[in-house]
């Protein structure tokens, strides 16, 4: 059988599979759905310094090609994660990742800062890229303020690899890679929903609460399977940082795309709401497609689509 495992900035993982955050709950709700040392590693819900209520219904919206959503980064706040969620880790038979949102750079000091002394948490990842809340994007939309936030951040997690989680809702990806990049950043997450809007058209009214959310599912693939690519080739491949391919992989065939055009590791999110056990068909294809390229390990092809 081949060798599905991939190094994520010096965390192993057994396969490239990683579930997204907001997507699985805080730790470990889907082992209701599978065994969790199936799959790679878990991204916990995005964790702020103070609890967060979200955004009023409705807050999830379908669409054909996918799913909108604005839930607005509910969360039990950083206290209470590590106090009444972040035990049910021990144990836990796959990676878990902490992920870390705020509104100033000393919330996300003060949350990075605690997942980096947990011992259950494998690595930190930076969410800069919310389009669903009123300022989740004031760090992600400009290389200086990434830079800025990233200069505080960086020496406060010393213990646990680095993460940052990019927005596609930029006019250069690049240019945002590379100043995470330079500030520290030892693996990217590509990429977060795009901004979006839907109307209801007889009443005239926006369907979801606040207006705009975030559009995630089949319809954005393509798009970040170019994003990815063009992280990888323009930043990543030469700095030997690691990509995680996020947005619209419902099967192994999308998966395989992302690791083609350069990513390490693949995240599934709306899939989960469609099926929680379709990253279990994932992990099962991606075998067998390594086999069938030929190779002994999934790593062999890691950006090798071919021009």
């Amino acid at each position: 059988m081949p060798d599905l495992s991939v190094n994520l900035a010096g965390v192993t993982l057994a396969n490239p599979i990683v579930l997204a955050a907001g997507t699985c709950g805080y730790v470990n709700e889907m082992a209701d759905a599978f065994a969790l040392g199936r799959i790679g590693a878990i991204t916990t819900k995005s964790i702020t310094k103070e609890s967060r209520e979200g955004n009023p219904p409705w807050r999830i919206i379908d669409s054909p090609a996918g799913m909108l959503n604005a839930i607005g980064l509910a969360n039990v706040g950083v206290d209470r994660f590590i106090a009444e969620k972040l035990p049910a880790a021990r144990g836990l038979p796959c990676k878990l990742i902490g992920s870390v949102a705020g509104h100033s750079i000393d919330q996300y000091l003060s949350v990075a800062a605690a997942f980096d002394r947990a011992a259950e948490i494998a690595a930190v990842e930076l969410n800069v890229s919310c389009p669903n809340t009123s300022d989740g994007l004031q760090f992600g939309e400009h290389p200086q303020a990434l830079r800025a936030l990233l200069a505080e951040i960086k020496p406060a997690v010393r213990a646990k690899p680095l993460l940052v989680k990019l927005s596609p809702n930029v006019g250069d990806i690049v240019a945002m890679a590379r100043a995470a990049v330079d500030g520290g950043a030892q693996a990217l997450v590509v990429a977060n929903t795009f901004s979006a809007m839907a109307i209801d058209v007889e009443s005239r009214g926006f369907r979801l609460s606040r207006g705009r959310g975030g559009l995630s599912g089949p319809g954005i693939h393509p798009i970040v399977v170019r994003m990815v690519h063009d992280v990888w080739r323009g930043v990543a491949r030469d700095a030997g940082v690691p990509i995680i391919g996020l947005g619209g992989v419902c099967n192994w065939r999308d998966a395989a795309e992302f690791i083609l055009a350069g990513a390490t590791a693949v995240g599934m999110g709306t899939a989960l709401f469609i099926d929680p056990r379709a990253p279990l068909r994932v992990v099962d294809g991606l075998d067998a497609w390594v086999a069938r390229q030929g190779c002994r390990c999934i790593t062999e092809l890691i950006g090798a689509a071919k021009a």
